[in-house]
């Protein structure tokens, strides 16, 4: 039903930043909350960042607060994560996410395929 599209991984020196953006072709974008996670070479997957449905709150890892920050644009049916101050630790492929449930769960109905991102030391 819903297939989520990122972009704008690439590779970055420490220190510098990226936006990534997550295109959706949902009817009802607005109904979702969304969410960015990572995943680095021999490491589990990590949750990055959420924002929710209704009022807008956003949430963040501890690794990435006050760094990156996560916004919508419903008309557009995207999310972004724009990233700041970016750490060779910051590398991994980044995925997004999109939850249909009507509270929050912890749990994600559609994802991404992934972008990566390379952080330079």
């Amino acid at each position: 039903q819903v297939h989520l599209v990122e972009s704008g991984g690439g590779l970055v020196q420490a220190g510098g930043s990226l936006r990534l953006s997550c295109a959706a072709n949902g009817r009802t974008f607005s109904s979702y909350a969304m969410g960015w996670f990572r995943q680095a070479p021999g490491k589990e997957r990590e949750f990055v960042a959420r924002i929710s449905r209704t009022d807008g709150r956003t949430y963040y890892a501890d690794s990435v607060k006050g760094r990156f920050t996560i916004s919508r644009d419903n008309a557009k049916n995207t999310v972004y994560l724009q990233m700041n101050s970016l750490k060779p630790e910051d590398t991994a492929v980044y995925y997004c996410a999109a939850d249909e449930g009507p509270r929050y769960s912890g749990a994600y109905d559609y994802w991404g395929q992934g972008t990566q991102v390379t952080v330079s030391s």
